[in-house]
């Protein structure tokens, strides 16, 4: 049977575009608690997106270095899935909410997967973004998918700079768990195109032989 790559789309800010995104195919969405972020929504917002969801869609809440009062907040407010740690918060930190969580990471040439891996050995994947100085992510740069390596142990997946024009290229060239994606289907930070998150999805549809 063959593989079909799953889909996140990130940032979310509306119950509208959230819809949009799970009928299209996607996978998961993630919802972006990071106040400096232009996707960032209140607790309520998300509260609202999350209710309108149907079965079988992963909903991903982002944090960046939160404090514990704050992601504990979150998770009482919000029918949170996935838990996604976006800062440098180290893996005792990730592990203690009782949720499943998946880390990012900001790849440079010599970041070294095999010991972050084992580092976090209780993720549900590492998120592998570009590293941008002094940014946390969602830069919409791309890195070099040859740095990641053959065989890990933890499933990857592929985010930072992907669009419908290249995240065939990057299935093909890294062969991630998942891919995942924010501004690439966007009109304006924040708000989804509807017509962009269709032809990403055509797109990695079309790597499924």
């Amino acid at each position: 049977m063959a593989f079909r790559t799953r889909v996140k789309i990130c940032g979310l800010t509306s119950v509208e575009d959230a819809l949009l995104a799970v009928n299209a195919g996607a996978d998961a969405i993630g919802l972006v608690f990071y106040g400096p972020s232009p996707r960032f929504v209140e607790i309520e917002q998300a509260a609202e997106i999350a209710k309108s969801l149907p079965a079988f869609v992963t909903k991903t809440a982002l944090f960046v270095n939160p404090n514990i009062e704050y992601v504990e907040s979150v998770l009482a407010e919000v029918d949170i899935d996935l838990i996604q740690f976006h800062g440098d918060e180290p893996a005792k930190f990730c592990e203690q909410f009782a949720k499943p969580f998946i880390k990012a990471v900001r790849m440079r040439e010599t970041t070294d997967l095999k010991i972050l891996e084992k580092e976090f050995s209780q993720a549900s994947g590492l998120l592998l973004d570009a590293y941008i100085p002094g940014v946390p992510g969602g830069t919409g740069e791309q890195f070099n998918w040859s740095w990641i390596p053959e065989k890990l142990d933890v499933p990857v997946i592929l985010a930072g700079g992907l669009t419908s024009d290249n995240v065939k290229q990057a299935i093909k060239t890294a062969s991630p768990w998942a891919v995942d994606v924010s501004g690439g289907v966007e009109m304006s930070k924040g708000v989804k195109s509807p017509e962009k998150i269709k032809k990403f999805m055509q797109q990695v549809m079309s790597t499924v032989e």
